[in-house]
């Protein structure tokens, strides 16, 4: 709750636009947009986002003050975009790249359609052909496998998830290079435990053992099945560095630098020194250890650390401006955070299309 309240006092440039009833107000201008961390606004709002877009402009509304904020969209550089199901996406995609904005997408790809924990997303064999068609248009790197939250119930155990990772990895071999995931972290998040408890899930609590069980099985798995796949974890505090396993950056100041280099301003706000290679080769420049090598002709130093002070303090994200609205996805997760109880999520969205998805804001 007090992540959305901090988030709104960045630092972001700010000016005064005009709405489409004429009036002047001030709004937020974020050179990086998170699309959404709230909502799937891939698989539901991707008409509404990029008509927004075209117009200008958007609104946003404080899930707890309640007030109406506008975010301008004339400086955005950069969108990360998060889904379980981001086809629609997939025709907007020249758009951006004719706009000069960048993006890459968090595509959350579970298996749990046997335990019916996911009722409202296609099937596994439709979002693993989706994500094939997304690094056709994107690039391999840009499309990041997600398998978040992994859930322990009466019916899924550590072996049940790792076989279900395994039918997706051995999938998605060519096409990622990695995976990120987290544990369902059920009784600190309120609405969790209640969806789950309203629901007849009999989910089980990952504990310190069971975590480390789970991290050295999928270390040993990443490895028999010759994925090699980079493997890090979404906001936890546990250390399985061990195992190979790194603390992740979901909204990422390196893979944004990686795909947005030519970008000046997006490089200046973050801090990052675009240098090369052939300067460090002929003994004018010395690479730091921890220097962004992007290709084979250039490299990124950074300057400052961009680390968004608004998110929990175990997430690694970077600054961003999230535009998505809580109680709007109706893909009826029964263990979603995002929505206080199905119904209204459902009711919401319903509001959305009735009005034909023209509104300043999603709800």
């Amino acid at each position: 709750m007090f992540n959305n309240v901090i988030f709104l006092t960045m630092k972001w440039p700010r000016q005064f636009i005009t709405r489409e009833d004429g009036t002047d107000v001030e709004a937020q201008a974020p050179l990086i947009i998170s699309a959404s961390r709230s909502t799937d606004i891939s698989a539901f709002y991707s008409d509404w986002f990029f008509n927004r877009l075209k117009i200008g402009y958007s609104a946003w509304i404080n899930p707890f003050t309640k007030e109406k904020n506008y975010i301008a969209y004339n400086k955005c550089k950069f969108i990360v975009f998060w889904s379980k199901n981001p086809n629609p996406l997939i025709p907007h995609l020249d758009e951006l790249k004719e706009r000069g904005i960048g993006c890459y997408v968090q595509y959350t790809l579970n298996d749990y359609e046997k335990e019916g924990l996911e009722k409202g997303v296609p099937s596994l064999d439709e979002r693993i052909e989706t994500f094939k068609a997304l690094v056709d248009k994107l690039g391999k790197g840009n499309v990041i496998w997600r398998f978040d939250p992994l859930i322990l119930t009466d019916e899924i155990t550590i072996n049940i998830l790792l076989d279900k990772i395994k039918k997706i990895g051995d999938k998605l071999l060519g096409y990622t290079d990695k995976l990120v995931f987290s544990f369902a972290d059920i009784s600190t998040y309120k609405k969790v435990q209640s969806n789950l408890t309203i629901n007849g899930i009999h989910y089980q609590e990952w504990d310190d053992e069971s975590e480390l069980k789970f991290a050295e099985a999928l270390s040993e798995l990443n490895k028999s099945s010759k994925w090699n796949y980079k493997l890090a974890t979404c906001g936890e505090k546990v250390d399985l560095s061990e195992f190979g396993i790194e603390h992740n950056k979901c909204i990422d100041d390196e893979l944004i630098t990686k795909i947005s280099y030519k970008d000046k301003e997006l490089m200046d706000f973050l801090g990052i020194k675009i240098k090369c290679v052939d300067d460090f080769i002929f003994g004018s420049d010395d690479m730091p250890k921890d220097a962004i090598v992007i290709n084979s002709d250039y490299y990124g130093v950074r300057s400052k650390s961009n680390k968004d002070t608004g998110q929990r303090a175990l997430c690694g994200c970077i600054v961003s401006k999230d535009i998505g609205q809580y109680n709007t996805c109706p893909h009826m997760c029964e263990y979603c955070y995002a929505n206080s109880d199905k119904t209204l999520a459902a009711g919401n969205y319903g509001l959305f299309v009735l009005n034909g998805g023209l509104g300043e804001t999603i709800i």
